[in-house]
């Protein structure tokens, strides 16, 4: 072992000897690198390896080249690369190539090797790493594709980059992915011939007897990778993303109208084609520039008419969920733009209306849609329509947590009779454990009978209560109303730390808080919740360190949070009050 070290130090003092020669290290910092070196050296040939070592090694190294390139920078000295630098990158892969053959499975080592080549400019050096890589790791299509750009971007290679694509579709016959990116690199290639003509043509340059292909340059052979694409792997998402690749470049056009065609012939019976096809019309040629706002709007209000007349044809022969989903996201969407002209504010919000109606009538409108089309109405005022949709929502719904809670929520907010018996009916449909009552706002004058109704229901949704019953008896009738009502609640278990700490709140937004009920508050939640809770004991001591408490009782309250707190509850809350007392808190 100490002979091969011995070598390897040997090898390194030319670059060195250089390194002090030229003026880029000091005999000092020369003598620092290679005693480290040894070092490191030393920990690369022990009987048992590790891969932290190896990753040590290869960092230091690379440090030094950053460290070589910037004093190159500062002293303007840019000559003997050869003698310097590419001995120590040499020695970086040697080291790589010795990681990667002893855990061939770390991908991330690959990667790295290949993110330093592509760095340093050691192209040849990159394009054997990704060979090797490719051959141990032929299962991950992510990684053939890397590959591919590497040789296309990085060394110039279409033919190299093509090669590897037709041997990464031998692994992965069906990928998408890897027959997208495909798809892109013949364009790109195409793209790219097509600009070399251009500037020889400006040029006035004489190639000879070479003559650019015309077939290539428009793209055949994409269209060759589209179809092959298309005979294995179906569906119109799949060759909608192609056609999106192919629409990137201004050269397409026949191959776009080619992939559209087919898309109409073959997937008349899928809902995504429906969907583009329709939203096509967004972007159809229409009228003139057009100066006014009205004039644009109305220009807008007609496309948007056309995408729902190719809605409305796709629904008569493909009335699914999945369609239906598709024309209500398109209404909801235009709805949302922003817009000044009123009139098409309008007509997009009955539009959402009609196919909302629609969707439902058919029985196929999703979920999330429900909630959506309560909003529209509550922002539109039609309170009788949305007290409507939201009982007929947990009737079509009658599992979903969040539909009961929502449509919940809409009621009390529109202060309805319906609350009440709609409420009774979530609890014989939903486990009342799920916090959905929690959620309700407050408001109403009738809610005070409806919280105490809610308090002698389940715990779950008593004890979450409680704090919703607190907030609203402060709003509604002050302080007073809010201190009776945490008087009549505080011996009525269970409770939540919110509950307690909302009347704490209250207390102390009064003008002159009192202590001794600030005080009867923390010492009740402590009760409850001082075994495990530290951040309650800390708040106490800070209220006794404010102007209305007595820091004389500091004391006495670490004392019993020390003697009552459990397990890292007690650390915690040590290194806190240090940590106060220290004034760091």
């Amino acid at each position: 072992m100490a002979d091969i070290v011995q070598q390897r130090l040997e090898d390194r003092i030319p670059a060195l000897e250089q390194l002090e020669r030229v003026g880029l290290f000091t005999n000092k910092e020369v003598k620092s690198m290679l005693k480290r070196s040894t070092a490191l050296e030393y920990k690369l040939h022990r009987t048992v390896q590790s891969k932290d070592d190896f990753i040590t090694y290869i960092q230091y190294e690379i440090n030094v080249l950053e460290l070589i390139k910037k004093r190159r920078a500062r002293i303007g000295y840019h000559f003997k690369r050869e003698e310097i630098e590419y001995p120590i990158i040499h020695r970086i892969n040697h080291v790589f190539r010795r990681a990667t053959t002893k855990w061939q499975e770390d991908v991330q080592l690959w990667l790295s090797q290949v993110a330093f080549n592509k760095k340093w400019g050691t192209k040849t050096q990159l394009s054997k790493v990704l060979s090797s890589m490719l051959a141990i790791h032929p299962d991950k299509p992510a990684l053939w594709i890397m590959a591919a750009k590497c040789e296309m971007e990085d060394r110039n290679s279409s033919e190299s980059a093509r090669h590897l694509f037709l041997r990464a579709l031998r692994f992965h016959p069906e990928n998408k992915k890897v027959y997208q990116e495909y798809f892109r690199m013949e364009l790109m290639h195409a793209e790219k011939l097509r600009k070399q003509q251009q500037e020889l043509e400006q040029a006035k340059i004489d190639v000879g007897e070479y003559n650019f292909s015309p077939e290539i340059l428009s793209g055949k052979l994409a269209e060759v990778v589209y179809r092959d694409a298309a005979q294995k792997i179906k569906g119109a998402e799949f060759i909608l993303s192609l056609l999106q690749i192919a629409a990137i470049f201004d050269f397409t056009k026949e191959l776009q109208d080619t992939i559209l065609q087919e898309l109409q012939s073959q997937y008349v019976d899928d809902c995504m084609m429906w969907d583009f096809m329709a939203k096509r019309e967004l972007d159809a040629a229409g009228a003139p520039e057009l100066q006014s706002a009205k004039g644009r709007a109305s220009d807008t209000d007609r496309r948007e008419e056309r995408c729902c007349v190719v809605y409305e044809e796709a629904l008569k022969s493909l009335n699914t969920e999945a369609m239906w989903t598709c024309y209500v996201t398109f209404c909801l969407e235009r709805y949302k733009r922003k817009t000044n002209v009123n009139e098409l504010k309008e007509k997009r919000k009955e539009r959402l209306l009609r196919v909302l109606q629609s969707a439902h009538d058919a029985k196929l409108l999703q979920e999330s849609f429900y909630k959506n089309w309560l909003q529209v109405l509550l922002s539109s005022g039609d309170t009788v329509s949305a007290t409507q949709i939201a009982i007929t929502a947990t009737q079509c719904f009658s599992q979903s947590f969040e539909m009961w809670s929502f449509s919940l929520q809409t009621l009390v907010q529109l202060e309805s009779t319906e609350a009440g018996h709609l409420f009774q009916e979530a609890l014989k449909h939903v486990n009342p454990k799920v916090a959905v009552v929690p959620q309700l706002p407050l408001s109403g004058t009738s809610s005070n009978s409806r919280f105490k109704g809610l308090l002698s229901l389940v715990p779950a949704v008593s004890s979450a209560m409680k704090e919703k019953y607190l907030e609203w008896s402060y709003k509604t009738g002050g302080y007073k109303r809010a201190r009776k009502t945490f008087t009549s609640l505080h011996e009525h278990r269970p409770f939540t730390k919110a509950f307690f700490m909302k009347m704490i709140e209250i207390e102390k937004e009064q003008e002159t808080p009192k202590m001794s009920n600030l005080r009867d508050y923390y010492e009740r939640a402590l009760r409850e919740f001082g075994c495990s809770d530290e951040d309650l004991w800390m708040d106490y001591i800070k209220e006794e360190l404010g102007r209305h408490g007595n820091p004389e009782n500091c004391g006495k309250l670490h004392w019993r949070a020390v003697k009552t707190l459990e397990g890292e509850s007690v650390e915690r809350f040590t290194t806190q009050y240090t940590l106060l007392q220290t004034g760091h808190v």
